[in-house]
């Protein structure tokens, strides 16, 4: 017999609370004690572990969702769910903790497809893509990061039973816009209106049409919201006006930042524009800028300490580290906040001065603004509310909910402001809340090898490319080659031969050929399945495993639309190898077998029809009425024969037109 009894000297840290370790119990064991008050780190691993408590009181907090936990309660943790313990209580909790592998059981915990919603459950899920700066309208190199992304991941998410919205809207009070408006004689108000409208109708092109679209400026509820939630961050004593160093202009005497001055980027040397740099992703003070020179005059601008409101982040690290412990943080991001904390300090201005945003309440720092980009953490919440207005939902961006999930999509010059900036400022406008957040970062999009500009016009436009006919075929192609991990480079001539050559010349040969077979053999109703052969069964699993595949690639953990758009394309040219040898012999003696063959094509068609849905929503609902079906609105669970005699009508569908047939169909 092995006994174990809880020793208070043999414990130590580990996972943010106290641990000891006991041998010979067969699985690991050890004790574990939470003092009053405290609460383990987030984490996850790949053993089934048990924790059994004997004493005090607290919650277990299993991916987001809460459990009291007292003496007597035995709680098993499933490989990978991210959990922590707390103890609510006023005394010591302590608990045993029993932990094992089983290969087989992790293996099939991480290949669980999102049907499992593991992270998610019956959570209202809050997908945000950027808001866009409202100086231009959209080109493909914003559409192919995060608005595709967000989008096909709703659609994904809603077709797994999760409640699931996506929210944008225009970042009306960038300095960006000022700049423009300038350079066109207008009013900012008037550059952000012209252009939101725009953006909204370009994304509406695109068929993408946010459940929540906030144009910050038109809003009235908008600036006494943020000035708010400004006021309860000065409330907590860690953002004060502070007198750092500041840079102005040599001759009007103008304070400059973001647009209005560059220089070299102090951690990477790159240039660069104030405040961020695009190249590393590290923020900037201005002040620090090496050689930095004014838009205005290409002169050196003049440095002078100025009092702004400032955060000293470098005081958050530990907070960052646990938060980046809870939600996906691709190791890009955590190395970016490595990059920046690392440093001694990081006091970051966050207002301005400027006649173009909203004035905070408090006093000391008169003419100027909350900064744009903390202000951006509160038009999240702010969007929230405003969604939740419209579903009878009672959520207040004053008072952030425990079980709220938050996935952002942004650009990787946005890193540092979305998972650095923004969960230090609702850690101290929120004490209490936890946000739960994921993490989806894209790189840049290139054009001619060089980055698409809005500024700078280098761009390809969402509204000269995109049409009815045309939608589908440019979503396919940038998900397939969009910027993820990676710079990627659009290429028109790249683009006109996957549309040429891949969408026409594959997919939609298959498709009309597979329709005119139905015609002439089965006079256009799917036939039944008759008898199998090896191949038959061997095809039928492949296209399980593609089913697989595209449900990874979709999900909130191994999202990638690369891999969604590679994995859907191959269930085409699957499909297309497993038909060239099929029908060899097609004469009466190979009916049953000929019509097993062609029910497991239309499989194949059904099985595209559901899982491109996300990626390409109009070619799969006119795929799925070519196949007399209904939605796609349920993700497929497993791949599935056609109904036995249902009308088809594939052989003059068209699904995808080359260029030159839309330019006349168009005239």
């Amino acid at each position: 017999m092995k006994i174990t009894h809880y020793e208070p000297g043999a414990l130590s840290a580990a996972f943010g609370i106290d641990m000891s370790s006991v041998e010979g119990f067969g699985p690991g064991a050890g004790w574990g004690r939470v003092p009053a008050g405290g609460a383990s780190d987030a984490h996850q691993h790949d053993e089934t572990e048990v924790f059994v408590i004997v004493q005090g009181t607290g919650d277990l907090v299993v991916d987001g969702e809460r459990t009291p936990a007292a003496p007597g309660t035995v709680a098993m943790f499933e490989p990978f769910e991210t959990h922590v313990i707390e103890n609510t209580g006023s005394d010591d909790l302590l608990f045993f903790d029993l932990y094992w592998r089983d290969p087989a059981h992790a293996a099939r915990a991480a290949a669980a497809d999102a049907a499992d919603r593991r992270r998610f459950g019956a959570r209202p899920v809050f997908v945000f893509s950027t808001p866009p700066t409202p100086n231009g309208d959209l080109h493909l190199g914003h559409l192919s990061g995060p608005y595709l992304g967000a989008d096909a991941f709703v659609r994904f998410q809603r077709m797994n039973g999760v409640q699931a919205w996506h929210l944008t809207g225009s970042d009306d009070y960038q300095s960006y816009v000022a700049e423009r408006a300038r350079r066109d004689g207008r009013e900012p108000a008037e550059t952000a209106a012209h252009f939101s409208a725009e953006i909204a109708a370009t994304l509406a092109l695109m068929d993408i049409r946010p459940d929540q679209y906030t144009v910050t400026d038109a809003d009235p509820s908008y600036p006494d919201g943020l000035r708010a939630f400004f006021t309860r961050l000065v409330d907590s004593g860690s953002v004060n006006p502070r007198s750092t160093p500041a840079l102005f202009d040599a001759e009007t005497g103008a304070y400059v930042y973001e647009v209005d001055v560059s220089g070299g980027c102090p951690g990477c040397s790159a240039p660069t524009s104030g405040n961020i740099c695009e190249e590393c992703g590290e923020p900037n003070v201005c002040a620090d800028l090496t050689d930095p020179r004014t838009r205005r005059t290409g002169e050196p601008p003049r440095r002078a300490d100025l009092a702004r409101y400032c955060l000293p982040l470098h005081e958050f690290r530990d907070d960052l580290a646990a938060h980046h412990e809870l939600g996906r943080v691709p190791v890009r991001l955590r190395e970016l906040a490595h990059r920046v904390l690392s440093g001694a300090r990081l006091d970051l201005p966050v207002t301005h001065p400027s006649g173009w945003g909203v004035n905070p309440a408090e006093t000391g720092a008169d003419g100027q603004v909350i900064w744009v980009w903390p202000e951006m953490s509160y038009g999240f919440l702010h969007g929230i509310e405003a969604l939740g207005r419209g579903l009878g939902k009672d959520w207040k961006a004053a008072a952030p909910q425990q079980d709220w999930k938050i996935v952002h999509f942004f650009g990787y010059d946005n890193s540092f402001y979305h998972s650095l900036l923004y969960p230090v400022l609702y850690k101290l406008a929120f004490p209490g809340w936890e946000p739960d957040i994921d993490y989806h970062v894209n790189e840049f999009y290139l054009l001619e090898h060089q980055k698409f500009s809005t500024s700078r016009g280098h761009a390809v436009w969402g509204k000269d490319v995109l049409t009815a006919d045309s939608v589908d075929a440019v979503r396919f192609f940038l998900a397939r080659t969009r910027p993820e991990g990676r710079r990627t480079n659009f290429d028109p001539a790249a683009y006109e031969s996957a549309l040429a050559d891949t969408l026409i010349g594959t997919w939609q040969r298959w498709l009309g050929d597979l329709g005119s077979r139905v015609d002439a053999w089965y006079d256009g109703q799917a036939p039944d399945a008759g008898v199998w052969t090896p191949e038959h069964t061997a095809f039928l699993a492949r296209l399980g495993v593609r089913l697989a595949a595209v449900t990874q690639s979709l999900g909130q953990d191994g999202f990638s639309l690369n891999q969604a758009a590679d994995e859907l394309h191959g269930i085409v040219e699957d499909t297309v190898r497993f038909t060239a040898r099929e029908y060899l012999l097609t004469g009466p003696a190979e009916k049953d077998r000929t019509r097993t063959a062609l029910a497991l094509e239309l499989a194949a068609a059904r099985l595209l029809a559901r899982c491109s849905a996300p990626v390409m929503p109009r070619f799969a609902g006119r795929l799925a009425a070519a196949l007399g079906l209904t939605g796609p609105e349920v993700w497929p669970a497993t791949p599935e024969l056609l109904p036995a005699g249902t009308k088809v009508s594939l052989s003059d569908a068209v699904f995808f037109r080359a260029t030159d047939e839309k330019a006349t169909s168009d005239d």
